[in-house]
């Protein structure tokens, strides 16, 4: 029996050849489109800390079995309805704030309040806390959102176009008639209140051409952001208010969760504490690097009459709407908590 020659032609052979190079991209994107896709959406830029951990300690910690995709500057979602996209299946995840949350669980806003938190190793310990359990459950069952970690933002401080000798913060009576940007939500306008200022209504994007053309006076967030969003071209000093400890939680669609195995939901919780961790011990050293870099920018740095401003800011929350949402004693566990 003859066994019949195959002849390739030169085409046919570029043809196979063009095949077997082309076969391991389409592997590859079979396996891509068997990942969990993650998009991530964020008001914060790029180069912003929370934004640097997630890309460069999370998303490689499940890039086994799933794919981040961020969206930086508010891209794709608008500010503040970040939570309701993930509720609605629009979106995987974001980095939510407490007062964020507030606006569908108002006793989310005791993790907004001035002077609660009292530092980042506070904040993680409230978090892990069994007090946190019910807040937690809470947004999951009714919004369909977990909140997988805590990530530090920050000691938030007031920052101002005037100079120092125009006008010097020292107590809350010297916040009068002072248009401080604050985001748009009831918590974050009663800190402003709480303050001693005029909280205006601003979304981040907008805060950098306000304060230049003045249409606000100033605006409240910590040292990183104010480097971040470079709002130091456009203001000459900062007064060291430490009004908020902010935090920010890792958002995680809980659609998304419960479809995972659990070790890949092992894997995400390990991925967003670790980003967190990351996140935190970075914030922190730039915090404390920050002060020389903006004094050098020209800015006037000063700590102005602390325990005027906690005492000022704890009295308006008494018998408040805000205060009246907070569950018995949670306030006392979280002071607890602390040093």
């Amino acid at each position: 029996m003859t066994i019949p020659t195959t002849h390739f032609t030169r085409r046919g052979l570029t043809a196979l050849a063009a095949l077997a190079i082309a076969a391991p991209a389409f592997a590859g994107a079979a396996l891509a489109e068997d990942k969990v896709k993650l998009r991530m959406s964020t008001p914060a830029s790029e180069t912003d800390q929370r934004s640097v951990a997630l890309a460069e300690v999370f998303a490689p910690a499940v890039a086994d079995f799933a794919v981040y995709e961020p969206h930086y500057n508010a891209s794709l979602i608008k500010q503040n309805s970040e939570l309701e996209a993930i509720a609605s299946g629009d979106l995987e995840m974001s980095i939510a704030s407490a007062q964020e949350l507030a606006q569908y669980f108002p006793e989310f806003s005791i993790f907004a309040t001035g002077y609660v938190h009292q530092d980042a190793d506070h904040q993680v310990k409230v978090f892990n806390d069994p007090l946190m359990e019910p807040f937690k459950q809470k947004v999951e069952d009714e919004l369909g959102v977990k909140l997988l970690s805590v990530m530090y933002l920050g000691r938030r401080h007031v920052n101002l176009r005037q100079p120092k000798d125009e006008l010097t913060v020292m107590t809350p009576d010297d916040l009068a008639g002072v248009n401080l940007r604050m985001p748009g939500t009831d918590a974050w306008q009663f800190l402003g209140k709480a303050l001693g200022a005029n909280p205006t209504p601003m979304a981040f994007t907008e805060v950098y051409t306000a304060l230049q053309t003045g249409s606000v006076d100033g605006q409240d967030n910590p040292l990183p952001t104010v480097v971040d969003a470079k709002f130091y071209e456009v203001t000459n000093q900062i007064a060291l208010t430490s009004h908020l400890v902010d935090l920010n939680y890792v958002a995680f669609s809980k659609e998304v969760w419960d479809s995972l195995t659990p070790e890949q939901q092992e894997a995400v919780q390990k991925a967003a504490d670790a980003a967190a961790e990351s996140g935190r011990q970075k914030q922190l050293q730039k915090e404390a690097d920050l002060v020389s870099f903006l004094k050098e920018q020209g800015l006037e740095i000063y700590e102005p009459d602390l325990k005027a401003f906690r005492d000022h800011v704890q009295s308006q929350y008494v018998g408040s709407e805000f205060a009246a949402s907070w569950p018995d004693g949670v306030l006392e566990k979280i002071n607890a908590l602390g040093n």
